[in-house]
């Protein structure tokens, strides 16, 4: 990101920040955001998840809030589907397309929280991060516990009073005490709480000879209580995991870099490809780690209703991106734009805008970049024209039954250790029965999904005569899209 777009964005960020409008205060409800990392939309949904699950407090939230069925990110790793959420933009508008350390460019995003601060809510960042491994305060917020790059699982370190503090427990119970601390702050307005768990995204596992091992090295722990709670429970694998371990049919692309990650070389440096059956026992901890934050969750809830507050808040729960287990060939893997990465979990519960004969899931297609609108309209705050998303306030009031129609994932390779994959930048576009892949380097190896006769993506059909006639239409809309989430930057640069 050059210098000129940083400066461009401080120049802006101000003018977005003075010309919305408030609502009288009465009316503006407090904001909880819970963020997990790495969470896949069947790990939580009832209907998808293990049988085994149990997850009381979420489960609460679904029942009495709204679930989104077919709700997704907008690239595939943490660092700009993170943007997006704050920013409600695409990667190519706010700038942080990759995962490499973006600390700096950071500190001049548009976020909703730093709009939501400028109109006198009291604002709370607690946890990751992840756009740079500097845990020093980002505008936007008033109140700012934050672990820096990774986090570790136990005694993390976290960013208090100016300075670094190793505080001791399991990380996810050390941001949940947080977040309770600043619920029972003294306030006199609104507040925004953004808690993004580290959670359950595993540690990372140094070999002898210091090089990181992320396949036996990933190491998923649940808090002391809850380890092992799930060690016996038989797992139900993806249907699509047929094909681990495979070269993929039908993916030249995928097939290619899976030859390179075969190599001696990288065998060394990241470890020898998992055992399927490995995938069984990072299923059940990753199970095992969401009961902290489930109880997490639980005791927010409790506070809230002490306070007279619950009915009051409008309360987020997602993810960041997914992740697969064994499908087409992959695992502990997310940089792809496969259905087991971009598609999320997203429960919205607000009592002001819910009716006891609403339906408790919407399966219309929504994305990240329309959280930061949606938390805008319900504090009456007018979202700022830079904004790609959409309030999803009218889907939550039930006054349109339409939305969008297509959407684009965009991914550009950035860490030289993931060697096997620079090659597979790509732009895609998702439409609800339809998704294609256009891979940047490999423009002839394009790969299109029927998803409602193929869901799990097993059979390319982008040389299928029956699918001959739809093929341009979906390519323009493709180029529509790339074009749309750029043109935005353009004029307003102009």
């Amino acid at each position: 990101m050059s210098f000129v777009r940083i400066a461009f964005l401080a120049l802006i960020s101000p003018a977005i920040c003075t010309t919305a409008r408030a609502a009288p205060p009465d009316l503006r409800p407090n904001v909880i955001v819970f963020l997990i990392d790495e969470l896949r939309y069947d790990e939580v949904d009832k209907q998808t998840r293990q049988p085994f699950v149990r997850l009381p407090n979420i489960d609460r939230l679904a029942e009495e809030g709204i679930s989104f069925s077919r709700f997704y990110s907008v690239s595939t790793i943490c660092s700009p589907n993170r943007a997006s959420l704050l920013t409600g933009q695409y990667p190519a508008m706010h700038g942080v397309v990759d995962n490499t350390d973006r600390t700096r460019l950071s500190r001049f995003l548009s976020t909703f929280p730093h709009t939501l601060q400028s109109h006198g809510y009291h604002t709370a960042f607690i946890g990751k991060w992840h756009m740079g491994n500097d845990a020093t305060p980002r505008p936007g917020f008033d109140f700012w516990s934050a672990i820096p790059g990774q986090g570790q699982m136990w005694n993390p370190q976290i960013w208090k009073d100016d300075r670094l503090e190793t505080v001791q427990g399991y990380v996810t119970d050390v941001l949940n005490d947080e977040a309770l601390a600043f619920l029972r702050q003294p306030r006199t307005g609104p507040f925004l709480l953004y808690l993004s768990h580290k959670a359950i995204h595993p540690d990372a596992h140094q070999n002898a000879d210091s090089s990181v091992d992320l396949n036996f090295g990933m190491r998923y722990e649940a808090a002391a209580r809850h380890a092992g709670r799930y060690q016996d429970e038989p797992v139900r694998l993806p249907v699509a995991a047929q094909s681990f371990n495979k070269n993929p049919e039908g993916k030249p692309a995928l097939a290619r870099a899976f030859a390179r990650k075969r190599s001696p070389e990288n065998v060394k440096t990241w470890g020898a490809l998992l055992e399927l059956d490995a995938q069984k026992d990072t299923i059940r901890r990753r199970a095992e780690m969401l009961l902290s934050i489930d109880e997490g969750i639980g005791r927010i809830l409790e506070e809230l209703q002490r306070q007279g507050q619950l009915d009051n808040t409008l309360i987020i729960f997602t993810s960041d991106n997914g992740t697969n287990w064994g499908e087409h060939g992959l695992t502990l893997e997310r940089r792809l734009p496969y259905e087991e990465v971009i598609h999320l979990p997203l429960i919205v519960y607000y009592k002001r805008w819910l009716s006891n004969g609403h339906p408790r899931v919407n399966d219309n297609l929504t994305l990240q970049i329309d959280i930061a609108p949606t938390v805008l309209a319900a504090a009456g705050v007018e979202s700022d024209t830079t904004m790609q998303g959409r309030s999803l306030q009218p889907l939550l009031t039930g006054t349109v039954a339409q939305w969008r129609d297509s959407f684009l994932i965009e991914y550009q390779p950035d860490e030289r250790p993931f060697s096997w994959l620079l090659d597979m930048s790509y732009v895609a576009v998702r439409q609800r029965n339809l998704k294609l892949i256009h891979w940047l380097r490999y423009p002839q190896e394009a790969e299109l999904y029927d998803l409602a006769n193929d869901p799990y993506e097993q059979h390319n059909v982008i040389d299928a005569s029956a699918y001959a006639a739809r093929l341009p239409a979906l390519k323009k809309e493709l180029n529509r899209l790339v074009l749309g989430s750029r043109d935005l930057l353009r004029n307003t640069s102009q």
